[in-house]
């Protein structure tokens, strides 16, 4: 770590949704352009989808280019005007062989784009009596791992169901990540269950901080997001936390607690390596 502040201070942004796009980018702009003056952040995080509704049957109906989109491009906008960093949730990518991502785009103060995710693990579940939801239908699956460097803080970037997957989180923390970043949209049926128990489950394991940023919850949507945004610390408690409205969470983030964890609690030097491993191939 270098000599840079230790101390980070966030805005996540849970934000309501609607079929139209160009209003859900107007509003996230406005939001951004409200937690810079009202918290002065220096990076602000977007929710799971969006600028469009979360369905399988609007993923290709929605999709955009990276970085030439119109989304894209508000967000490169936002990013220069203010001077922040925005992790700028997730949208449809229309990528290579008209082949749809769901993608989370990272953005510097210079407006620059300065990374991409595309959500590793598709979220394909079928949970009797609760949710069917099959993103494979329409999605294809990111292949890579992302990580961003903000004043001298590694953080790595998964999108939603990527948190269910112990080892990624690992694979993060083995490339010396102090943040992962998952903007989500939790369901109804596990918002409840395990939204929060996720979080603090890959924050313990890995000795880092997690945020996540929901949408707002919407009764009348088709898939009603759990809301809830959170900020985990390296200790597994939780730091700040939204409830299930449209809102704006700051949180100062002090960086130097990961070091502090990491030091009293050394797991990560006393595993086995000699009986098990999680590297990357």
């Amino acid at each position: 770590m270098n000599k840079a502040s230790k101390i980070m201070r966030l805005a996540l942004l849970q934000l309501k949704g609607s079929k139209d796009k160009t209003a859900n980018v107007s509003n996230a702009l406005s939001k951004i352009e409200e937690a810079v003056k009202e918290h002065e952040p220096r990076l602000i995080t977007l929710p799971e989808c969006f600028n469009c509704p979360y369905g399988t049957k609007y993923f290709r109906e929605y999709a955009e280019c990276i970085p030439g989109g119109y989304t894209s491009q508000q967000l490169s906008k936002a990013a220069l005007d203010h001077q922040v960093y925005i992790v700028g949730g997730t949208i449809p990518e229309l990528g290579e062989n008209e082949s749809i991502y769901n993608t989370c785009t990272v953005w510097g103060p210079n407006g620059d784009l300065i990374a991409k995710h595309r959500k590793m693990h598709l979220f394909d579940i079928d949970v009797k009596g609760g949710i069917r939801f099959k993103e494979s239908e329409t999605l294809s699956a990111g292949n890579d791992f992302t990580t961003i460097n903000v004043d001298g803080h590694k953080i790595g970037i998964g999108i939603c169901y990527d948190i269910r997957f112990e080892e990624m989180a690992r694979l993060y923390r083995n490339d010396g990540c102090e943040m992962i970043i998952y903007p989500a949209a939790f369901n109804m049926t596990t918002g409840p269950l395990h939204w929060e128990l996720l979080q603090r489950a890959r924050a313990n394991d890995n000795q880092l901080f997690v945020v996540t940023t929901s949408p707002a919850r919407d009764t009348t949507a088709e898939y009603v997001a759990y809301g809830h945004s959170m900020v985990v610390d390296p200790w597994a408690k939780v730091l700040k936390a939204a409830d299930e409205s449209e809102q704006i969470v700051a949180a100062d983030i002090d960086f130097s607690l990961v070091e502090q964890v990491r030091q009293q609690i050394p797991v990560f030097s006393q595993r086995r390596l000699d009986l098990y491993s999680t590297e990357k191939k």
